[in-house]
């Protein structure tokens, strides 16, 4: 739960009251909750996957020094046009002076050096934006006070003083983002750091907290900025950079759209045309982003409505409703990706729109089909949403998306419906045959030495009750056999009762209809590329034709 606190003016005493609330994670959109981590324990977390997973190791301290690259050779498949020089750290006391320099030639090179990066200043492409005048202290300590919401995360505005985001974090710790209203700057002009000290956040964050005390007995970090919005727009890719949590969020979601292309491009399972839809798709984000972030700015900066007749003052009801935003932002269910290969809307998706708002221009030979309107509640280039379902074979309930692994697979979800009738089970039959014949796509698609659901897994929700059907009589297809492991059980579902978790009525929450179903294609991000009838195998082909690479 996320509080929203207003303080009286200075002269008029009296406590901090709670003004409203608005949940932290908004109810349906996700099986998880909000957790608010220190992003030096995120990046860990990365680090121990990669560490635990694979063989990849990651260097600290590494100092890059040259970069070069052979424009001739960029279009040449099997070419490394990047050359970087890196300089590494001595190790110890008998190490060379200056580090031992390596040449590394690469394919491609993935600048995420952050907002001041080298990358971008070698390539000689400048961030666009602007600072704003407002002064924020952020400060991570444990707190000792007789605030009583001080581990929910909560806003304080005050009349005179400048307003307070609280972030509760572990260990006991807590996050003050605290608004310096007596650092003055004026046109965006850049502060003076240096005069700036832990002191003074303090001493402006127990201004705000009156009447309530506020020390501490431990501080942990603390850091001083001035709002600002920028991005980098080109043509090689985008970078947005906003100086608020949102940033973080989004631009993680921005490497991840990325890392599944590149990854599938340098498999070989994806044509390198792919990697141009990462700007076309994330550069709206970015200026959606960098307009909301301008906005709230201001909100969260400015004076809090006396009442309702204040006009100059920000009501709590404005307030919220842009905070609600964020939480769209930050969960990137508010994402609406336009046209392209990876995605079949109309081609028309883009007309008329002005070339910074075009989600994602793409260029297809041929326009595939898609029919969205089978499933209403599933929206072509946007998130896949969850729902409760039943495993067929062991009623166990599951939370859809937990099902969607993040491996670099695509998934078709097979909407079977009612497969009690016997004109709809010779559907699901002829969809699956014609899947299973050595021409289609999903063979093409699929090296032969592995196995069929490598790269695109096909998993099944039908709508019959579960103790009236079978996993074996549904196609092999559908629960690929394996000599050492036998029946895959994991890949068919119902949407039925739990036991313990009632009825998830997951096709009423897809708008799906419970009698035909429909097919759906989920990227490896989740995002909803493709809609259609079961009998529309040749348009789900040329779907997929569009960027796939024929494999051996």
């Amino acid at each position: 739960m996320f509080n929203f606190l207003q303080s009286p003016d200075e002269s008029g005493g009296g406590a901090i009251r709670r003004a409203d609330r608005v949940p932290e994670c908004i109810p349906g959109s996700s099986d998880y909750g909000q957790v608010l981590l220190h992003q030096g324990r995120i990046e860990k977390f990365f680090v121990d996957a990669i560490k635990e997973s694979t063989d990849i190791e990651v260097e600290r301290g590494v100092v890059p020094e040259e970069l070069h690259l052979d424009h001739a050779s960029v279009e040449e498949q099997d070419a490394y046009p990047i050359i970087v020089k890196i300089r590494h750290p001595i190790r110890h006391e008998n190490a060379q002076s200056e580090g031992v320099l390596e040449t590394i030639k690469a394919r491609y090179l993935i600048g995420c050096d952050g907002a001041h990066s080298w990358t971008r200043r070698q390539l000689g492409f400048k961030m666009e934006g602007e600072q704003t005048d407002f002064v924020w202290g952020v400060i991570d300590m444990i707190p000792i006070t007789d605030f009583p919401d001080i581990r929910m995360a909560c806003s304080i505005h005050s009349a005179d003083s400048g307003s307070i985001l609280l972030i509760p974090r572990e260990r006991k710790l807590v996050r003050i983002y605290v608004q310096l209203t007596d650092i003055k700057t004026a046109n965006g002009q850049e502060m003076d750091r240096s005069a700036i000290t832990s002191e003074m956040i303090l001493k402006a964050a127990k201004k705000i907290f009156h009447p309530y005390t506020l020390n501490w007995g431990y501080i942990e970090w603390w850091a001083v900025y001035q709002a600002s919005h920028h991005y980098l727009d080109i043509k090689q890719g985008l970078i947005c950079h906003a100086d608020r949590p949102t940033g973080m969020n989004v631009s993680m979601q921005d490497t991840y759209n990325l890392g599944w292309k590149i990854s599938a491009v340098i498999n070989g399972r994806a044509k390198p045309s792919i990697l141009d839809t990462y700007e076309t798709e994330r550069r709206n984000v970015a200026h959606e982003l960098i307009a909301f972030d301008h906005r709230f700015s201001r909100l969260f900066s400015g004076r809090p409505a006396r009442d309702t007749t204040d006009s100059t003052g920000i009501s709590v009801s404005e307030f919220k409703a842009e905070f609600e935003k964020s939480l769209l932002f930050a969960s990137g269910l508010s994402v609406d990706y336009g046209a392209s290969d990876l995605v079949a809307k109309p081609r028309d998706n883009n007309k008329n729109k002005p070339l910074d708002k075009i989600s994602n221009a793409g260029t297809q030979p041929q326009e595939v089909n898609a029919n969205p309107v089978l499933a209403a509640n599933i929206k072509l280039g946007m998130r896949f949403p969850s729902a409760q379902v039943l495993n067929q074979s062991d009623a166990r309930p599951w939370p859809f998306s937990r099902l969607l692994k993040s491996d670099g697979r695509w998934r078709i979800v097979l909407f079977a419906g009612d497969i009690s009738h016997s004109a709809q089970m010779q559907r699901v039959s002829s969809f699956c045959s014609a899947l299973d014949t050595p021409s289609s796509f999903l063979h093409k698609f699929t090296p032969s030495t592995a196995s069929i659901d490598s790269v695109i897994e096909i998993l099944t929700i039908h709508s019959v009750a579960r103790q009236d059907t079978n996993l074996l009589s549904l196609p092999e297809l559908l629960h690929p056999f394996d000599e050492e492991v036998g029946w895959a059980y994991d890949k068919v579902f119902v949407d039925d009762w739990s036991y313990h978790r009632g009825h998830g009525r997951a096709y009423k929450s897809y708008g799906v209809d419970t009698e035909r179903g429909c097919v759906v294609v989920l990227r490896p991000d989740q995002y909803v590329g493709w809609i259609g009838e079961m009998e529309d195998v040749g348009e789900l082909g040329r779907y997929f034709d569009g960027f796939m690479v024929e494999q051996l």
